[in-house]
């Protein structure tokens, strides 16, 4: 039987940490990606986990009237998180003015709330997009997104007539969701 050369136990030995601590970070970024990628477009945050009721959002739009999601109970509400420097923010705001024209009949809110961005930046992304007649909250510090759970932008949610969210998901919306998710809500429009 062969001897390996000396020293050899010992350096095969000092690896053996750092080949555990790389293989429990691998295992860790694949369980963070597959809980982003999956769980934030089923369940989300605890926070607004389907059936638990709707974190506050409160303060006063780009027109400085007074919003509190409060006020909007027994009405479906659609909250979407976007911003100006977002793309598919960009593409999915024309969406969500069709759904609200569609819809408003069935008391239908759609809210914005603009993340980390500037007032400027707001109103020409919304002019742009032929959005202007949407209710849009900013949130500048992006605190409120945060006591919603949010992932990131664009993240959109729906709060039921009871004040609880309905659904959730995680990048932008499509036509289809939109379709699917409303008339579960609210009934054909």
């Amino acid at each position: 039987m062969t001897r390996p050369p000396a020293g050899w136990p010992g350096r095969r030995l000092r690896w053996v940490p750092s080949l555990a601590l790389l293989a429990i970070g691998a295992l860790g970024a694949t369980v963070a990606v597959g809980v982003a990628g999956t769980g934030s477009r089923s369940t989300g945050s605890p926070v607004t986990a389907p059936g638990a009721p709707a974190p506050p959002l409160a303060g006063r739009s780009l027109t400085g009237a007074p919003v509190d999601l409060a006020a909007f109970r027994g009405r479906v509400v659609l909250v979407n998180l976007f911003a100006s420097w977002c793309g598919p923010c960009r593409d999915e705001l024309p969406l969500l003015v069709a759904a609200q024209r569609r819809w408003a009949s069935r008391d239908l809110q759609v809210l914005g709330l603009a993340v980390r961005d500037g007032e400027a930046a707001i109103r020409a992304l919304l002019a742009e997009t032929g959005a202007v007649e949407l209710t849009v909250v900013p949130d500048p510090t992006g605190a409120t997104a945060v006591s919603w759970g949010a992932f990131g932008v664009p993240e959109t949610f729906l709060v039921d007539a009871q004040g609880r969210i309905a659904d959730r998901t995680s990048g932008p919306v499509t036509a289809g969701w939109l379709d699917r998710r409303l008339t579960r809500l609210l009934g054909a429009p």
